[in-house]
């Protein structure tokens, strides 16, 4: 039963990124048809940035109050909405409305998806749990193309923003119906219940306040763990299709190939990342020494990247982008776990909120300089700089604040 959970997560992050990448990859003919620039177009994800970054404060409490069933239901439900809301929109100002909502409803996936793994699995299966439900991130960016240009060759780009916020609503459905806490479900054994439950157990605790969340160090490691890196993940995903028409001449058709192996290499990579370090604790490797290798593996793994915009190949660009993909994907993988490796179960929603905002902060400000950089300069390589360089700055500082992943004292 715990991995039929594991798929329901899985899913629910393969719609989050089908419906977040649909306007990168539309940007190239909303740029025509709208006649938007790099900095109108920064703009529109600096909004959505802002928004993951409000709901950040609240969602993942939210969740925590409510419980996973609810909390998380009604987010996917909203920004669900949201994305269908976009094919309404024909201005700057409307677009970065449906944006700004898509935003506030989407901070709530990855507090409500590791809050389920922190319900379901016992901390030796955690990683790769993580890393299994985050891969569907990168097989929503696989299948997002396929499905944005069928449905904008057939029936306009405004359809592709239905068709695809509309699959969320499945998912509620399917959620709902299957979703409990252990104790509660039906289709749980009693070997099963007794290994999920088989880490010492977490006292009962009222849901964490933010005023004691920014006192604790550990909650500052995955915070600024994901500062540093977080926003380059959204490089990826939001800049990627411009980077394909600009540096390698593709139009939507021809970026199919190559973002099926940059993301095809993300999900092997955050599959990857939590399968090493779930694999070294087995090996009786502690969690600190099998967490943080696995993490300076994936920040080496990036490094390369620093090459992409200035090799005149096309396809030893999309693969050094695919590793990079890869090792984010599998740092993230790690940088989640840590949420739920030194805080109580209850208490990892609103960690995760934390960590998630700090990341939108890092974000907020890589669009704009994304925006600025490519308005005057038309280049990659100081953005491709940027991103092989921050997972070792964000490992160090998880270094310094939490040495040994000690629990956190709440």
């Amino acid at each position: 039963m715990r991995w039929l959970v594991c798929a329901l997560l899985f899913f629910a992050a393969t719609v989050n990124y089908m419906d977040r990448q649909v306007i990168g990859l539309l940007k190239p003919t909303l740029q025509v048809q709208l006649g938007w620039t790099d900095i109108d177009y920064s703009n529109i994800i600096l909004v959505f940035t802002m928004a993951y970054g409000i709901g950040s404060l609240v969602v993942g409490k939210l969740i925590d109050r409510l419980g996973t069933r609810v909390g998380f239901a009604l987010s996917v439900f909203f920004w669900s909405v949201s994305a269908m809301a976009h094919a309404a929109a024909g201005s700057i100002l409307q677009f970065a409305a449906a944006r700004f909502s898509l935003g506030i409803g989407e901070a709530g996936s990855f507090p409500g998806s590791i809050k389920a793994v922190a319900e379901w699995f016992p901390k030796k299966e955690r990683a790769i749990a993580t890393g299994i439900f985050n891969s569907g991130t990168n097989v929503g960016a696989i299948v997002t193309p396929v499905v944005v240009r069928w449905l904008t060759s057939r029936f306009g780009w405004r359809m592709a923003f239905i068709g695809t916020g509309a699959i969320g609503f499945l998912w509620v459905a399917a959620w709902l119906a299957l979703y409990r806490r252990p104790e509660e479900s039906k289709l749980v054994s009693p070997g099963e219940l007794a290994l999920i439950r088989s880490d010492p157990a977490d006292p009962a605790m009222p849901p964490v306040q933010w005023r004691t969340l920014v006192t604790l160090r550990q909650a500052w490691a995955v915070g600024l763990g994901k500062f540093f890196t977080d926003p380059i993940w959204w490089v990826y995903l939001f800049w990627m299709p411009d980077f394909l028409s600009r540096n390698l001449k593709l139009d939507l058709t021809g970026m199919l190939l190559p973002l099926f192996v940059i993301y095809s290499g993300a999900s092997i990579g955050s599959i990857g990342g939590g399968w090493l370090s779930s694999s070294l604790l087995k090996r009786g490797w502690s969690v600190n020494a099998s967490r943080k290798t696995a993490m300076l593996v994936c920040a080496l793994a990036v490094t390369p990247i620093m090459l992409a915009a200035r090799t005149g190949n096309a396809w030893l660009a999309v693969c050094l982008v695919a590793l990079a993909a890869g090792a984010h994907q599998g740092w993230s993988a790690n940088i989640y776990t840590l949420a739920s490796d030194m805080f109580p179960r209850g208490a990892v929603a609103s960690v995760v909120g934390f960590g998630t905002l700090l990341g939108t902060i890092g974000g907020m400000g890589i669009a704009k300089m994304v925006g600025y950089i490519l308005q005057r300069t038309g280049s990659y390589v100081p953005i491709f700089i940027l991103a092989g360089t921050a997972y070792l700055v964000a490992l160090a500082f998880v270094q310094i604040l939490a040495p040994r992943l000690e629990r956190a004292e709440i």
